[in-house]
């Protein structure tokens, strides 16, 4: 007697969903083969994330496969042939980066290098932050201690701050929440923005871009105005309570935070390649070797800070009462607020891409991929000027680095927390959107919780950690998200 032979087959269903109305540019690839089921998913152009699970039978697994591709349908998806769209249009910042003309050093106290050209710095009051073009993200310690590593899709454009929470925005479109203890998604940009740069305020997403385009985005990942400026290569975007300021190639444009209308235009020495602000001013970097401070009510130049080559980055100490700029012949530069130069010095390693201040300390990143800690104190600067520097440190890679890549996956927990040990949120059908509103009792039941949409499933409850109230008239979720079982 024979024996039978039973061939596997495999099936592979793949669907895309691309809107042309500022929403997602995503693909869903499902494949059986035997019991096996892999699911891949992702923006169009990448490779997306792999996930496979196993089933007892050929039918079960057929069964699972059809389930996914349904529900996946049933949100608009639609069978494509793969590689007939485009991946999203990226722009590198193509930056040249000439020796310094300075006649000293600056008193680099550490150098980390990150292996790639850095343009992402957030500097806050126990930590670090640093990303790169790798899509690599450091966090070290003051005192230059590597602390841990961020590996995301792809290259990371800036690195912001909104209160607590700290976001990656990278070149693959997403901008990715690094706060938990796990990275994950927050936000994802139309595919037809070629992202600049980026700022968030209380929860909206502000992206400046290659055509001179400003689009904000809100807490709940929904387009919500869009605006064209004179200009193109926006590089400057900051927010704040009262406006949305843009900087292009034609000068800074002041918009109303609702999309309402224009408030003031002002034309720049030279086009815009930097933006930093302060309470009421904002600071422009320009091309033509200038950095100008524009006052936030009227758009008038209040102070312009002279320097000898292009500046690619500028910032300033808390209330402006120093000015700082790194320009494109690898030089950094310190002002005071009425534009009298105080020094200028040498990075000792390529032109300073971004920059901060904090505590007399000033740290850039460069073109050649480095975070440098800068002694700013007037009795270093003093030394440095008379030739006297320190020795930088050079900063090592620990051998056993905590490296952190982004999920959507959620931990589970099967018990309601204690009171104070947590907050319950449900994901409910909302106005045909699915809404996470708070089950937990004292706190606006009415009210929407910002929440990543790769993790919601309609009527199942979470666990936050805890619920900080936002004044657009929502919740953010601050710690860990785990799924109530």
């Amino acid at each position: 007697m024979s024996a039978a032979r039973t061939r596997v087959s495999r099936e592979t269903t793949y669907l895309e969903l691309s809107q042309d109305d500022g929403g997602a540019h995503k693909f869903y690839e499902v494949t059986v083969n035997g019991l096996t089921v892999s699911v891949r998913y992702g923006r169009i152009g990448a490779d997306g994330q792999l996930q496979t699970s196993t089933f007892p039978s050929v039918e079960k697994a057929k069964a699972a496969a059809a389930k996914k591709v349904g529900e996946k349908v049933r949100k608009g998806y639609a069978p494509a042939v793969q590689g007939q769209r485009a991946a999203r249009a990226v722009s590198r910042r193509q930056v040249t980066s000439a020796p310094s003309t300075a006649r000293a050093t600056a008193p680099v106290l550490w150098r980390f290098r990150t292996g790639a050209t850095a343009l992402g710095i957030h500097i806050e009051e126990d930590r670090c932050w640093v990303g790169n073009q790798n899509g690599d993200v450091y966090t070290l310690g003051h005192d230059g201690e590597v602390l841990a590593r961020y590996q995301l899709p792809d290259g990371v454009k800036c690195l912001v701050a909104d209160d607590f929470w700290i976001y990656a925005g990278c070149d693959d479109g997403r901008v990715y929440d690094l706060s938990s203890k796990l990275p994950f998604a927050a936000y994802e940009i139309a595919e037809d923005v070629d992202i600049f740069w980026l700022d968030i305020h209380e929860g909206v997403l502000n992206v400046a871009d290659r055509n001179g385009g400003l689009t904000v985005i809100d807490h709940e990942d929904e387009f919500q105005w869009s605006r064209r400026s004179t200009g193109g290569s926006a590089w400057m975007v900051r927010a704040d309570e009262e406006a949305v300021y843009h900087g292009h190639t034609r000068g800074v444009t002041a918009y109303a935070t609702d999309g309402s209308g224009e408030l003031w235009h002002t034309a720049t020495t030279g086009n815009v390649l930097f933006g930093w602000q302060e309470d009421t001013a904002v600071y422009a970097g320009t091309g033509r070797r200038v950095v100008e401070r524009l006052s936030k009510v009227s758009g008038r130049i209040e102070a312009r800070y002279q320097c000898d080559s292009s500046v690619y980055s500028c910032a300033t100490s808390p209330g402006g009462r120093y000015v700082f700029a790194g320009d494109s012949s690898s030089s950094v530069y310190c002002f005071n607020s009425d534009g009298t130069l105080l020094w200028k010095l040498g990075t000792g390693g390529g032109s300073a891409l971004s920059m901060q201040y904090r505590d007399e300390k000033l740290y850039i990143v460069t073109t050649d991929g480095s975070l440098a800690c800068i002694d700013a104190s007037e009795a270093a600067i003093s030394a440095a000027q008379s030739g006297s520097v320190p020795v930088a440190m050079d900063i090592k890679q620990a051998a056993a680095l905590p490296t952190y890549l982004p999920t959507a996956a959620v931990a589970t927990v099967s018990a309601v927390p204690a009171p104070g040990a947590g907050v319950v949120v449900e994901c409910v059908q909302e106005g045909g959107r699915m809404r996470v509103h708070v089950v937990s009792e004292g706190y606006e039941p009415s009210w929407n919780v910002q929440f990543p949409r790769s993790m919601r499933q309609l009527g199942t409850r979470y666990v936050v950690d805890a619920l900080h109230t936002s004044q657009g008239g929502f919740y953010r979720v601050r710690g860990e998200i785990k799924r109530l079982v």
